[in-house]
This record gives C-alpha cells, sequence and structure tokens, in this order.
C-alpha cells in the first residue's frame, strides 16, 4: 500500500510503498476513502523540516531539552547516533480521515465490514490508504453523511474540546483569535451553543467566511472595528470568553484576549501560539487561562486509545471517542457545515506535490483533503453517478372544475407571497382569496387585512378538508414544500407550490406517491421565467432550430443577509436547491426538452456554483450562479446560440435575437416582469376550466431531479447522470 511520510532530517516528502498493517485484536483495519490534511498543524511539522538544525533546535527547545538530559545520561556519542537515527527517519502525517472497514480484529463487535467510519490519531489515521485503528479511536458515520465530511471528525473533536473547555453558556459573547481551519469550526460549534461570537484574523476572506458560517462580526486584530464590535455586543464590558486558535510566534493574541476580555472571563488555548502572558493585566482581571487538550479525555492515555478501556460516562461524560460521535452528528444534522471550509481535493498520488503547494503559498487553503483511489479487485466505478428521475405513473381522475370564482386558500404569507403573488391574485376577476393559513396568528391577520382573505387561521387541517377550496398556494419555507404539497394533493387540491417541490430524492418520491395514491396531479411549481412575456417573445423570435444549441445563463445571486433563514443549509437546503429550479427550468424550456446528465463544479464554500446541463439532441446549458459579483450588475443575463442565430436575455428588460435581420425589444419595461403575473393567470385558467396545468408534470419531475442531482455531483466530484424511470 502507499502512505505519504517525511523525512525530519532533509525535509523530504515522499508517498512510499510499505506493508499493509495487520488487524490486530481491539481494532479495525480501515481503507481510506478521504483524509484531511491540517493546514495547521501538519504544514508547521512540514516546515519545521526544511530548517537548518539550528532552526530546528529553536522551533523545539522541549526536545532540545530532552537532549541535553540525554548527554548528561549516555554522553555525547551515544546521544549524537541516536538523535540522527531517528531524525534520519521517515515519520507518518495525518491524522483525520474517513473509510470503509475491511477486516474487523477480536473483540470488534460494535462494526462490521463494509461500515463506514471516522478515524483519529496521528499513529492510527495516517495519510495512507489502510490504517489499523484501535477501538476508541473510531466512530461509525451517521447514515447520510458525506465521507469528505466524516473526513473533518478529529479537526472537529479538537475544536468541540476547545469548546468545552470555554464553558459557554447562552447568551454570552466569544472572541476567537485565529480563523484558520480550527478557529472557523469554533465559531460554528459556539454559534450552534447559543454564543454570539466575534471573529479575529488578518485575512479578510477567512474573516467573511467566519461571518457566512454565524459569526456576528469579524476584522483584523490591528483594526478598530473589533473592538467596535465587542463593545456594541457587550455593552463595554468584554467578552466572556476568549479562543486562542492562532499558531506563530506573535505574542499580540494573548494581549488582545487579555484587553477584550471582561473581568474574570476566561482564556481557553486551543492552537500553538506564543503565550508569554502579561501578568498585570490577567491579574488585575483575574482571568482564567485554561488549555484543550487534543482531541479530549483519553488522549495520551495508552490504556484508553491502544487497550480501548472507556472512561465510565458518569466520571467522564465527554472523551474523546464521545466527542468524535457527537462532531459527526452535528454534521449530520446540519448544525456544523464542513463544506464551505473545503478549498482543495487532491487525488491521493498527487500528495508531496499538494503539500509542496501548500508550503510555498501557491494553494491558499483552509482544509485541504485527498481523494483515494479505489483498489484492484473492487467493482469498477461508474462512468457517472446516477439520479433517478421518478416516472409519473398516476391514473387521472376527472380534473374538478371551479363552478364561478376560483377559491384559493394560502399556506404561508411570507414576504415572497406578499409581494409577488398576492398582489396579482386580488386583482383578478374571478378568483376568490378563500382562506390564508399561517403558523402565527398576527401574520394571518395581517394578510387578512391586506388582500381581503374571507378568513385566516392557523389550522391547515381545516383548510384541506374545505371541499369549497379549488387550490392551495404552497409559498412557506422550503423544507415543508414537499409534505405540504403531498397533503394537499391527496385532499384533492389543485396544487401551486412556490420552488423548489422538495430538496431530497425521497421527498420527490413522497409527492409522486400522493399523486399515484389520489389520481389527482393538479401540481405547478412557482418556476416563473418561462412565463415572462419578454422572454416569450424572444423565443417566438428565435423561431425554431434544427441543430444542438448551446445556452449561458448567468446569475448574479448576490450576498445573503447573516440572518436569512436561506442559509440554514441543515433544514432548508443550499441556497441552489432553494431557487436553482428556476434556472434549470427556464433552460429546458428553452431547448424544449428535459437535461440527460448534469455536472457541478465549486467554489470553496459551495457559494459559486457552475452547472452544465447535458441535453438529448447533444445541447448544453451552462449555468454559472455566483454570490461573489458587484450589486450594480445585472441578475440574470442569458445567452443562446444555434443554427448561425443568438438570443440574448439582459435581466428582463431588453431582449435581443441575431438572425439575417436583428430584433431588439422595442422599449425598456417599466419593471423587469419576470412572468408571475402570466403564470398565475395560466394555473387559474387551468383550475377554473380543468384543462392541462400549465407545466407538464414530467418536466416539474425532471427539473427538481435535476436540481438535486447538483448536490450529489458536487459531493462526488463527476458528472451525473439523470435516468428515467420506467
Amino acid at each position: 500500500m502507499k502512505q505519504v511520510v517525511q523525512n525530519y532530517k532533509s525535509g523530504e516528502l515522499a508517498v512510499l510503498d510499505v506493508p499493509v498493517p495487520g488487524c490486530k485484536p481491539g481494532g479495525v483495519l480501515v481503507r481510506s476513502a478521504y483524509s484531511l490534511i491540517s493546514t495547521g498543524t501538519e504544514l508547521m511539522k512540514v516546515s519545521e523540516a526544511g530548517m537548518s538544525m539550528l532552526g530546528k533546535a529553536r522551533s523545539r527547545p522541549d526536545q532540545v531539552a530532552k537532549v541535553m538530559q540525554s548527554v548528561a545520561t549516555n554522553g555525547v556519542p551515544a546521544t549524537y547516533r541516536k538523535v540522527m537515527g531517528k531524525l534520519d527517519s521517515y515519520t507518518p502525517l495525518g491524522y483525520s480521515l474517513c473509510g470503509v472497514v475491511e477486516q474487523v480484529g477480536a473483540g470488534i463487535d460494535e462494526v462490521k465490514v463494509g461500515d463506514l467510519v471516522a478515524c483519529a490519531g496521528n499513529e492510527h489515521a495516517l495519510h495512507a490508504e489502510l490504517n489499523w485503528v484501535p477501538k476508541n479511536l473510531y466512530v461509525p458515520v451517521p447514515d447520510g453523511l458525506a465521507p469528505r465530511h466524516a473526513a473533518f471528525g478529529t479537526v472537529g473533536s479538537i475544536a468541540m474540546q476547545g469548546v468545552r473547555q470555554g464553558g459557554p453558556q447562552l447568551g454570552e459573547v466569544a472572541l476567537v483569535i485565529g480563523l484558520g481551519l480550527i478557529g472557523q469550526l469554533v465559531v460554528q460549534l459556539l454559534a450552534a451553543s447559543g454564543v454570539r461570537v466575534v471573529g479575529v484574523d488578518p485575512d479578510p476572506v477567512r474573516c467573511e467566511l467566519a461571518g457566512r458560517l454565524g459569526a456576528a462580526a469579524c476584522g483584523d486584530p490591528a483594526s478598530a472595528a473589533v473592538e467596535a464590535a465587542v463593545a456594541e455586543l457587550t455593552g463595554g464590558l468584554g467578552v466572556d470568553q476568549v479562543y486562542l486558535a492562532a499558531g506563530g510566534g506573535s505574542n499580540q493574541p494573548v494581549e488582545l484576549a487579555a484587553r477584550l476580555c471582561r473581568d474574570r472571563g476566561r482564556v481557553v488555548d486551543i492552537g500553538k501560539c506564543r503565550l508569554d502572558l502579561p501578568w498585570n493585566a490577567y491579574y488585575e482581571k483575574e482571568l482564567d487561562v485554561r488549555f484543550s487538550r487534543s482531541y479530549g479525555p483519553g488522549r495520551y492515555d495508552p490504556e484508553y486509545e491502544l487497550q480501548g478501556r472507556d472512561y465510565p460516562i458518569g466520571y467522564v461524560r465527554w472523551t474523546e471517542r464521545r466527542n468524535l460521535a457527537c462532531f459527526l452528528d452535528l454534521l449530520a444534522r446540519g448544525s456544523v457545515d464542513v463544506e464551505p471550509l473545503i478549498s482543495h481535493v487532491a487525488d491521493f498520488d498527487d500528495a508531496v506535490e499538494t503539500y509542496q503547494c501548500l508550503k510555498d503559498g501557491d494553494l491558499k487553503a483552509v482544509a485541504v483533503l485527498f481523494r483515494y483511489p479505489r483498489q484492484e479487485g473492487e467493482a469498477a466505478k461508474p462512468a457517472a453517478p446516477v439520479v433517478a428521475v421518478p416516472a409519473v405513473n398516476v391514473r387521472r381522475g376527472p380534473a374538478r372544475v371551479a363552478n364561478t370564482s376560483v377559491r384559493l386558500a394560502f399556506v404561508g404569507a411570507g414576504n415572497y407571497a406578499t409581494s409577488m403573488l398576492l398582489p396579482h391574485l386580488a386583482q383578478r376577476d374571478g378568483v376568490e382569496l378563500a382562506t390564508v393559513v399561517t403558523t402565527t396568528a398576527l401574520s394571518a391577520a395581517n394578510a387578512q387585512r391586506k388582500f381581503g382573505f374571507a378568513e385566516a387561521t392557523t389550522d391547515l387541517d381545516a383548510v384541506l378538508g374545505d371541499q369549497s377550496i379549488d387550490a392551495v398556494f404552497v409559498v412557506t419555507r422550503h423544507s415543508s414544500h414537499a409534505e405540504l404539497t403531498r397533503r394537499a394533493l391527496l385532499a384533492g387540491k389543485a396544487v401551486f407550490v412556490e420552488k423548489p417541490l422538495a430538496l431530497t430524492e425521497e421527498e420527490l418520491a413522497g409527492v409522486l406517491a400522493a399523486v399515484e395514491e389520489s389520481g389527482n396531479d393538479r401540481l405547478q411549481v412557482g418556476f416563473n421565467r418561462r412565463f415572462a412575456p419578454l422572454l416569450r417573445e424572444a423565443r417566438t423570435r428565435f423561431g425554431a432550430r434544427t441543430g444542438p444549441a448551446h445556452l449561458r445563463y448567468l446569475v448574479n445571486a448576490g450576498r445573503l443577509d447573516h440572518s436569512s433563514w436561506y442559509l440554514r443549509q441543515g433544514t432548508e437546503g443550499s441556497r441552489f436547491a432553494g431557487e436553482g429550479g428556476h434556472f434549470i427550468d427556464t433552460a429546458s424550456w428553452l431547448l424544449d426538452a428535459d437535461p440527460v446528465s448534469v455536472y457541478a463544479v465549486a467554489s470553496p464554500g459551495n457559494e459559486d456554483l457552475q452547472v452544465v446541463l447535458r441535453y438529448p439532441d447533444g445541447s448544453t446549458a451552462a449555468i454559472s450562479y455566483v454570490t461573489s459579483g458587484p450589486a450594480g450588475f445585472p441578475k440574470e443575463t442569458l445567452d443562446l446560440v444555434a443554427d448561425g442565430k443568438a438570443l440574448r436575455l439582459d435581466d428582463f428588460v431588453r431582449a435581443t435575437v441575431y438572425d439575417r435581420k436583428r430584433w431588439v425589444s422595442s422599449r425598456l419595461p417599466k419593471a423587469r416582469d419576470k412572468g408571475q403575473n402570466a403564470e398565475l393567470a395560466a394555473f387559474v385558467r387551468a383550475v377554473r376550466t380543468g384543462g392541462p396545468m400549465p407545466v407538464p408534470l414530467e418536466s416539474l419531475v425532471s427539473t427538481t431531479a435535476a436540481t438535486l442531482a447538483v448536490r450529489t455531483g458536487l459531493a462526488g466530484g463527476a458528472p451525473v447522470a439523470l435516468e428515467r424511470a420506467r
């Protein structure tokens, strides 16, 4: 097997062929899927190895002291031979990985061959294809958690132990100094604990990342912004706790901690930074200085780590293994998100080049993963992962026809409903706004007063059971769309659900099961752009095509406010999962087909995406979804090229078609019309007449499956085939 090693004397890095470790009792043999490079600890070790002997001595005075003791005991020649022998040997790198159990040792019964596990330890979770890992240094990975995310288990446990040492309480304010990998995780763990966090780092990119991940404010340690933020959040009293997650030789972190901490506050050292405590500052405030030792209790205890002897939970609640399991659970539940921290994923065979790029500064990274190849004898991986597009199997019942006015019920009355949907419906003849349902009484009352609903309620069951209601609008948060749609379909209602229809393949299957069970396929998803008058006219002007087309769609989505519920990926899905269907549906409508494959790549954090869709006739659509663009740039621009013709749409205010004669939309509209009014008119007409719904259900399902495939593609790093079930 292959393993990454380093010669500490020469600094040489290599990927060596070494024997496969034996599977000893009390542990398991694990084949690595992903291992994590600690860009702090490991790079420090790599950098030290490249120093001169004098530089090594200066960087490790603790080891120099041991050498001097050995000289006193054994003499210079023996000590020299011992030290040189140790230096001129290969040492391993790595301590955090996720892999598959390949063999189970005697005495192990809680995992089996084939199970996915996260592993820890600088002697057992190495950058190697196979590792033997003792019982207390691995835990099973929760269902649904991606292996690349589970590989963060060890560093997550380090951050978690640091937070536990700080003893955070609800409502406190914390300062995190150093926003590298550990610091970013500490920020998220504190935010999940109900603590407001101020981050400190000289790197503005890391400050911006911490802000997106939950910090209330971030800034350079030399700026006045940090002190101002602390003063504002604490009323001038100072933070309750400080976490030192920085490295290096500067004493600035401990000095800043003393200045911004409150009287009798807590200072926790997690990183390896200089700790010349300014005595007066720490004494006058009587600051409580604490140290966090690696992953938690059990670390450095051979009986715990090697012999598998656990500590009784009544005496030691959080051991290093329990910390590891707890962190994975937080990941699986979406309380912590490590995807934004992944700056780069490298093939394991490129390990030496990756370390060199990190050391030289050519690769700027918070976290880097090694991805391991499959081994001989394993089943060949398919050319592309597959996401199934469920078949629509329904025995359609007779369409319900509204007798006179179409009676509508709204479930949800948030900003989009009250600004983009209800103003159009309230003015439309033949529509009766019957009932508005919200979870809070006041929001229902406000919608009733403003738009003239006949009733306002918080009782959804009563609305679904009201036979006089013809159609239900689902305009709630994303996580509830699929379930509310399913219930409304089973109740026999026509349903208009805002995008997305579903956040998972299981949710999509549940909606289609309701269609099949009820025979009710009267469903519309709020993909409004295909109804935009300007785009429809441009499509008509473009005309039919005979050859494949190429479409480019740039979406300048912009930044969200930190408080936006769109950022709650654990419950509401990613931002693209929420609104990406808009753009996929528009592309598919323009190309008059459903996609057959999806390929997605992302910037660190999955904020900026490039999604490429392929269609049956060879047409392609490239959707660039970016959040880093300037606010003054148009939100949506689209270009379509085929058969010597081109169509251009500029943010729904101007359209141009280039053919033998160029056509330009005659005048700019007074406002961007993205099709909501026309879409609602088509939906109401279908409900009133019993005619076909504005968009075929098969198309809605295909667009939803393609949107879900983006997540699959990002996780696997390969194109995803969309295969329609038969």
